[in-house]
């Protein structure tokens, strides 16, 4: 298992928010993805359950690492994703992503989210497009550049 200080080594990058959530990738492989998370009462809601960003995050990164998993050398970003909740995510929950599709540059994935008894609690849907990952940093020839939001 791989521990959210691990999760970087393991993902290919260093993803702070996942680190700050907690996020265990159990397999990334095959297509397919497995991510184990507990909320700390930093993350729930004001009804003592895991918060609906937290789960939407948790499903986001099980799709993408499900897409990634077949392309561990490029990146990919959401395009979009539809979401679902089907009952509060209370307690460990685990989170099982699947490659549905693949082309050259789209990535068509799906992952649900399970409480400790195994009860679907969120469900999801993502596209995510696969991208060149280009070295930034000290020591690069290339600069970051910035993705407008507006």
């Amino acid at each position: 298992m791989v521990t959210a200080a691990d999760f970087g080594l393991a993902f290919g990058v260093e993803i702070p928010f996942v680190q700050l959530l907690g996020f265990e990738l159990v397999r990334m492989a095959g297509g397919e993805s497995e991510l184990r998370y507990e909320a700390r009462p930093e993350h729930l809601n004001s009804f003592g359950v895991t918060h609906g960003g937290a789960s939407m995050t948790l499903l986001d990164v099980a799709m993408a690492t499900a897409a990634r998993s077949v392309a561990p050398e490029t990146g990919v970003v959401t395009v979009e994703m539809k979401t679902s909740f089907m009952q509060a995510a209370r307690g460990p929950l685990v989170a099982k992503g699947r490659l549905l599709h693949r082309t050259a540059t789209m990535a068509f994935t799906e992952a649900t989210v399970f409480d400790a008894a195994g009860r679907p609690c969120t469900h999801a849907t993502g596209t995510f497009k696969y991208v060149r990952r280009l070295p930034v940093g000290p020591g690069s020839v290339q600069e970051l550049r910035r993705i407008a939001t507006d």
